[in-house]
């Protein structure tokens, strides 16, 4: 729209320089961030405290750290909660479902737990403060696999 007009005032300004020259006067329109809540922390259920402060992992299976992140698909959104082992990086349990309810954060938590090489040697599960975490469903199933909770205070940048 505005290239007959710089021509006429014989202005040769390529996309980048518009870009930039728009961006330096403040002109540009910042896109909405689109954001999906997958944690809601504000609840009634036991918070669990944080027992990966000041800790040092030194093996597998020490900590579990797990988190929700949806994905976006054509029928909609889609939610992958997966268990990281803090020592090695690996994926050690993972789900996918339509919903974020308790049943599918299970899933990927006896997933982990079938791959566990040591059942004795107690495991940290560290994990937001999510409704899903705080279940007594989730509690019981890690209290009798030797698992400790753990959660990030809604106030800590971890």
């Amino acid at each position: 729209m505005i290239k007959p007009l710089m021509a006429n005032k014989d202005i040769k300004l390529g996309r980048d320089k518009l870009f930039a020259l728009l961006k330096e006067y403040g002109l540009l329109i910042k896109p909405r961030k689109r954001y999906i809540q997958t944690t809601m922390s504000k609840h009634w259920m036991k918070k669990w405290p944080n027992l990966t402060r000041q800790l040092s992992v030194n093996e597998p299976d020490q900590v579990w750290v797990s988190d929700i992140t949806y994905i976006k698909t054509e029928e909609g959104n889609s939610y992958l909660n997966m268990i990281t082992d803090a020592y090695s990086r690996k994926i050690v349990g993972y789900a996918v479902d339509d919903n974020m309810e308790t049943g599918s954060m299970i899933k990927a938590l006896k997933q982990a737990i079938n791959q566990k090489v040591n059942a004795q040697l107690p495991t940290i599960h560290h994990s937001d403060r999510g409704l899903q975490y705080c279940s007594q469903e989730y509690g019981t199933l890690t209290t009798q696999n030797n698992i400790q909770l753990s959660m990030k205070m809604h106030w800590q940048n971890e």
